[in-house]
């Protein structure tokens, strides 16, 4: 608890008010990186505190991609950019030898004008594919530079999945070090996940591909705020017309942490393995990369 001096406290109480507001709101709500362990995120460091990470040994680079898009009336407009934060985080916790990239928010969603898909819902935030593709190819050069030898995309999304295969193809083509598009992150997420669920009893609709059961379960495990607990019933009314594909009624955070273990370790394998793989930058092509999640 914070404790102030008596005569600091007759000076300013209001300031005495803003700070214990301050204090408890710092204590009750953890910071999202506390989840991955100390010294993983790239942005949290300062530029020779990454240097000798790099000379240490740290030559992988985690590139966290999100998006801005409705997710019905009940998921937070930013649920992939949390996500895929946190869940880069964990990766390269476990991995022991990564830094985590700033996450890329600003994706390809579809037209603007006609608006399409999830730009037709308030808050939806849309990019050229060419704009986000030169993002992602800057982001690797940048940490290629500064000594970084293996980036991995790792793609919270559906609708950019091969926009990350175009981006990586011409990081390689430049030289000087590999990127890969982690398909296994995205898989992990959609078609493994998926099976789970479907062996626990939840079916095809049930489940759904945007805002339905896996979407907000998997949401609830990362960070129970990214959902509206009070709005949940009403996304699983509203259907479609409300930008819901699935039914979120019985979805759990329980649930979600089975999506979130497979992630992780799909993607720590993968990673894993193309690292060993000399000269063969992992792409593999997701089959579901039009699937909009």
């Amino acid at each position: 608890m914070l404790h102030l001096h008596k005569s600091w406290r007759r000076k300013a109480p209001g300031i005495t008010c803003l700070a214990l507001a301050a204090a408890f709101h710092a204590s009750a709500a953890p910071a999202v990186t506390d989840r991955a362990g100390p010294g993983v995120y790239l942005e949290e460091m300062t530029s020779p505190e990454l240097r000798d990470r790099i000379a240490a040994g740290t030559t992988t680079a985690l590139v966290p991609i999100g998006g801005t898009e409705q997710s019905g009336p009940h998921i937070v407009l930013g649920k992939h950019n949390v996500r895929a934060r946190v869940l880069a985080g964990r990766i390269a916790a476990r991995l022991g030898d990564a830094v985590v990239a700033p996450v890329v928010a600003y994706v390809p969603e579809g037209s603007i004008t006609p608006p399409a898909a999830h730009m037709r819902f308030a808050g939806t935030l849309s990019i050229p594919d060419a704009a986000f593709e030169s993002v992602l190819e800057s982001t690797a050069l940048s940490l290629c530079r500064h000594g970084i030898r293996d980036v991995f995309f790792l793609g919270d999304h559906g609708g950019y999945q091969n926009n990350e295969d175009k981006a990586a193809a011409r990081v390689n083509r430049a030289g000087g070090c590999r990127a890969h598009a982690l398909g296994a992150y995205y898989d992990a997420a959609t078609t493994a996940f998926n099976a789970d669920l479907k062996q626990r009893g939840f079916s095809d609709a049930e489940i759904g591909t945007h805002a339905g059961l896996a979407d907000t379960a998997l949401s609830l495990a990362v960070d129970p705020a990214l959902v509206r607990p009070a709005q949940v019933a009403l996304g699983a009314r509203g259907g479609v017309r409300a930008g819901v594909h699935g039914d979120p009624t019985r979805a759990t955070a329980e649930l979600g942490r089975i999506g979130v273990e497979r992630i992780v370790d799909a993607s720590v394998a993968a990673i894993r393995a193309a690292r060993q793989d000399g000269g063969h930058p992992a792409s593999d092509q997701n089959p579901n990369s039009s699937h909009r999640k």
